[in-house]
């Protein structure tokens, strides 16, 4: 290899049954060059008028040369993931963006990717938006008229038609209930215990794949997390091992598919995973690294503050850390740290 691809992100989530409040930071993460795998089948709909909501500036002023173009994805203003909805039921979805680089968008566009489109259109544009400001971007949509689980999966371009970044990320996702239907299904945890350079079998959607694990990385994370809260005058997290199994899970997921993600390749979320590998959270939240080691993936987290604040969020008391290597991946090494409260 002639470079290192750094890279990670973070998703705060409630408890996956009975979510009471949208995500503070909600991000998803696939390379633009895999191909989207999704939990529910793709269902045409008639395309209603969409709806874009914002404060664009009166004048949006000449963009400084070489300036970078960086978005984050702020909150789910409307429908955070999982709400429940009635079969043919209307709903408008608002997300909030914030322009976190230095390019001032003009002529924007929110587009759909793939997935369960709910009426969306293939493209809407946004309001022209100053760096360093945010926005509101809402659609218009139909619920499917079958109950199940339904999931679309969007873009943001720029007027030439190139996706951005979304943190470290090209898209993001509207995910919903419709009538009796389940939450999306969650990773089954895979992969072997041990120690150093084990390999381990993972299981699922990653059968047929043969991954690496590092015990030492993992306490090496373990440690750098507490060393850094008790800087702060918190109390050290506990490593549960449900929350272990369900970072370990979606560490050999990412590594064996080639994602960087908090949407596991089969549609399941952070809370879900959790969930389904026993634990009852009232508070979850993860955060995800790839393409380094301990050291590096830490330093970037405590350089994003994002990522800082969930290392040093006091509502966490638990946490699992999870790593899968897999050289043939795209980005090598993956790191899940899932936080948690029962």
């Amino acid at each position: 290899m002639t470079s290192l691809l750094l890279t990670g992100c973070i998703s705060v989530s409630t408890p996956a049954e009975a979510p009471t409040a949208p995500p503070q930071f909600v991000t998803s993460t696939l390379p633009p060059t895999k191909a989207l795998v999704l939990p529910s089948t793709v269902t045409p709909q008639t395309p209603l008028a969409t709806v874009v909501t914002g404060t664009p500036a009166t004048k949006v002023p000449t963009a400084p040369a070489n300036c970078k173009v960086q978005a984050v994805l702020m909150e789910d203003v409307t429908i955070p993931d999982d709400t429940r909805l009635t079969a043919g039921e209307t709903f408008t979805k608002t997300w909030r963006f914030k322009n976190s680089g230095t390019c001032h968008w003009t002529d924007y566009t929110i587009n759909f990717l793939t997935g369960d489109r709910m009426g969306a259109p293939d493209s809407a544009p946004i309001p022209d938006t100053v760096a360093g400001s945010t926005v509101d971007i809402s659609l218009d949509l139909t619920a499917p008229s079958a109950d199940g689980a339904y999931s679309g999966y969007f873009t943001l371009k720029d007027a030439e038609g190139e996706s951005i970044n979304i943190g470290t990320e090209k898209t993001f996702w509207l995910k919903i209930i419709v009538g009796n239907g389940t939450v999306f299904p969650a990773s089954t945890p895979g992969g072997n215990s041990g120690s150093g350079g084990t390999s381990g079998n993972a299981t699922g959607s990653t059968a047929s794949c043969n991954f690496s694990q590092n015990a030492g990385y993992v306490s090496q994370i373990e440690s750098l997390i507490n060393a850094e809260r008790k800087k702060n005058g918190l109390p050290a997290l506990t490593v549960n091992s449900l929350l272990t199994n369900a970072a370990q899970a979606h560490s050999a997921d990412m590594a064996c598919n080639s994602l960087l993600s908090h949407s596991g390749s089969d549609g399941s979320y952070v809370s879900t995973r959790i969930v389904a590998a026993g634990y009852s959270p009232s508070y979850s939240e993860e955060i995800i690294y790839a393409g380094g080691g301990p050291q590096v993936a830490f330093d970037w987290w405590m350089n994003d503050k994002l990522h800082r604040d969930a290392i040093l969020n006091t509502k966490s008391t638990e946490m699992g850390i999870g790593y899968a290597y897999l050289d043939s991946s795209t980005y090598g090494g993956y790191f899940t740290v899932d936080f948690a409260s029962p």
